[in-house]
């Protein structure tokens, strides 16, 4: 079985074994046994619904810290456009900028420049026709890895364009090293992410070989300094260069939002996503040609690590937006290889209950057969999240019949 880097970190400690994980969890990658939660990393997506949902908060996301980024001589900030919407009174994102600037930064290159880019080369690939329909957006590394492990038929419809924040990397390192005369190697690129799964997509990438982005701290982290920072009076002057376009890719929507001349479906939330992927391998939607997924309520600006109720940081944004012009300096990219995918996405079949297809469907009987003889009531008291999924870690070897709490009473009561 292929391993993965993971971005969700479970303490012990602090887990009393609720099941709330479990029961939350869209991919049933948490068992609760001997009182504690385990994630079965093989169908982990890193999508952070555990963390939000631990009342106890035995679930956390593995981010890097600001001081990490010391080991470079030279540092870049790459904001997410939804960072603006964490702030009250704000127009304009200049202020992030200065702020992020009186942090230590060397330079700024918003994420949102990198978004714009993206667009224009989406836009150009669906009007020349290159990509089977419909394509499916890749700015969410929780919906890539939820095709590349449960929607094999789908893999071929993800856009081959990689996400914005590697593209701003990119261009933010090309473009200091160009002004500067230094050398790559001592650029160090330091994303300030909404959400857990984008620091596992810089360090165990899908569709390309190595992440530019170095370093990814969360926007909980960093936003107590940088709000600090915003107020001092030394600040150098320094602006935006992105347009709305580009920062209504922190909403839901706003990638679509910025294609023109298609039919394009947009989508967040973890269960309305799998829904549409359902849909959509199922061929129940055939009259799209662009399908925007985002497993966070309302886009980017519901990740886990923000700071700011979701609706107020929409609300904040589309303000933001409404003071912008579309494009205000679009980046400059002489190269669209620098912007596309090493390799496709390949499905990883991590649901197959064994390598061998006689034993996989012996096992897929044995399971059947488990099941049946469950009580179907789906309540997780026995630590998985329902009975098929009790039925399939008792096949596997991971589980008992006797761990169901019915099957446990019913033999209780019938010893003489």
């Amino acid at each position: 079985m292929e391993s993965f880097f993971h971005s969700v970190k479970l303490d012990s400690g602090l887990c009393v074994g609720c099941t709330n994980c479990v029961k939350r969890c869209p991919t049933a990658a948490i068992r609760v046994q001997d009182g504690k939660a385990h994630i079965l990393r093989e169908l982990c997506i890193d999508c952070g619904q555990c963390i939000y949902i631990c009342p106890h908060h035995a679930k956390s996301a593995v981010v890097d810290h600001l001081a990490d980024a010391n080991r470079f001589r030279y540092t870049i900030a790459l904001p997410a456009p939804s960072l603006y919407g964490q702030f009250h009174h704000l127009t304009d994102p200049a202020p992030v900028i200065r702020g992020l600037y009186g942090l230590g930064f060397d330079a700024v290159y918003e994420v949102a420049r990198g978004a714009e880019a993206v667009t224009r080369l989406t836009q150009q690939y669906l009007d020349e026709k290159k990509l089977p329909l419909p394509v499916i957006s890749c700015a969410c590394p929780v919906v890539v890895r939820l095709i590349r492990t449960r929607f094999p038929n789908l893999t071929g419809n993800i856009l081959p364009i990689l996400p914005p924040v590697e593209v701003a990397a990119r261009l933010a390192k090309q473009d200091f090293c160009r002004k500067t005369g230094c050398r790559p190697e001592e650029v160090g690129t330091v994303f300030l992410s909404p959400c857990p799964a984008k620091s596992t997509a810089s360090r165990d990438p899908l569709g390309f070989d190595k992440s530019e982005v170095d370093i990814v701290v969360s926007i909980k982290d960093v936003y107590p300094a940088l709000l600090a920072a915003m107020k001092r009076d030394d600040l150098p002057e320094a602006g935006s260069l992105s347009g709305s376009l580009g920062v209504g890719w922190g909403l839901s929507g706003g990638e679509a939002a910025g294609l023109s001349g298609i039919t394009v479906l947009a989508a967040d939330g973890i269960e309305n996503i799998i829904r549409v992927l359902e849909d959509l391998e199922d061929e129940k939607i055939t009259d799209v040609d662009f399908v925007e997924l985002s497993a966070c309520a309302g886009g980017c600006v519901g990740g886990i690590l923000t700071v700011e109720n979701p609706f107020l940081a929409r609300t904040r944004l589309q303000k933001i937006q409404g003071h912008l012009s579309p494009e205000a300096q679009p980046p400059e990219v002489t190269d669209e290889r620098l912007m596309l995918f090493d390799h496709p996405i390949k499905f990883c079949e991590v649901l197959s209950l064994a390598r061998d297809l006689t034993t996989a469907m012996e096992l897929l009987a044995r399971v059947d057969e488990i099941e049946q003889d469950l009580y179907g009531m789906d309540c997780g008291a026995c630590g998985a999240p329902s009975c098929r999924a009790l039925a399939t870690d008792i096949a596997l070897g991971r589980a008992a019949v006797e761990d169901c709490i019915y099957i446990q009473r019913e033999r209780h009561t019938a010893k003489p």
